[in-house]
């Protein structure tokens, strides 16, 4: 037997396709203005890695 919604519009989608969305699909999305860091300091960690491989083979 298959499992559906007992609403299957949502009424606060005013376009007809967006109606026809399941509800998880028109949920809110994170907060994407937040700054993550994880980008940069894996920039620092991979340029400070290359920076001492590279000194260590000169010297």
């Amino acid at each position: 037997m298959k499992r559906r919604a007992l609403v299957l519009t949502t009424e606060s989608a005013r376009h007809p396709f967006r109606r026809t969305l399941p509800p998880h699909v028109l949920a809110a999305l994170p907060d994407l203005r937040r700054r993550n860091d994880e980008d940069v300091k894996l920039f620092f960690m991979s340029f400070a890695a290359f920076f001492i491989a590279a000194y260590s083979f000169l010297f």
